[in-house]
């Protein structure tokens, strides 16, 4: 028996996965993308499914938000579900002046204010990066797609609201492309525990210019439909 407090116990899950962060894009996306899906998880709210995208089998499921929520969630499906493959899809603030919003940011590494590596016991830092083989897969995708995309770094943050002032300037002027607040911890996980991993995400705000468009909190749950596709066309190819 699978033991879990945060999973069911008796849940198929796929080799491959894609994690939003909010459990009602994993059902929207169950509902609207997978053939013969099958709800796997309720527990906590967390919702998972597991279906047919084009013939493969794959599966998606909510994380919640920050690194300690999806710390959780990649662990269990990694080490206790044999995931292989794991893909975010979620939102990102963008901190480049030539990003807009709705563009697509692929996350080739995250850097972080957590101490989420510090459990690993280093004598250094380590470099949370996505795996090479699913990045340079979406890159194709979204050639194919035409799609606005960049690839760069993300600052993986354990702070929605916060007091630095600096924070946004700062990151930006290192070249960080966006703010989220899950990536680094999915790749430290996938890197210790091998598996493989990326971070699809939609520029749903600005943190630069003050006049962007603001996206809606229906429309994030409901559409950002490139990104999803980006994410399932790169399920595909694996």
């Amino acid at each position: 028996m699978k033991n879990t407090p945060h999973i069911n116990q008796l849940a198929e899950i796929a080799e491959t996965i894609l994690l939003p962060g909010d459990p009602k894009r994993a059902k929207m996306i169950s509902e609207r993308f997978l053939e013969k899906s099958e709800c796997f998880n309720e527990v906590r709210g967390a919702l998972g499914f597991t279906g047919l995208y084009k013939g493969k089998k794959i599966s998606v499921m909510g994380t919640g938000m920050g690194i300690p929520s999806m710390g959780i969630y990649s662990y269990e499906l990694i080490n206790i579900f044999g995931v292989k493959n794991l893909i975010r899809i979620g939102t990102t603030g963008a901190m480049q002046k030539d990003i807009n919003v709705r563009d697509i940011i692929l996350a080739q590494s995250a850097s972080t204010n957590s101490a989420y590596s510090s459990q690993f016991k280093l004598n250094g830092y380590p470099a949370p990066t996505a795996d090479f083989g699913l990045l340079e897969k979406a890159v194709q995708v979204c050639r194919e797609k035409k799609l606005s995309f960049h690839v760069g770094t993300v600052l993986t943050s354990d702070n929605f609201y916060t007091e630095d002032e600096n924070q946004t300037s700062s990151w930006s002027s290192m070249g960080v492309l966006g703010v989220e607040m899950e990536t680094a911890g999915l790749y430290l996980n996938a890197a210790r525990y091998r598996a493989r991993a990326l971070s699809i995400l939609t520029v749903s705000d600005h943190m630069i210019l003050a006049d962007a468009e603001i996206t809606t909190a229906e429309e994030r749950e409901k559409s950002f439909t490139a990104m999803i596709e980006t994410a399932l066309e790169t399920a595909v190819k694996l």
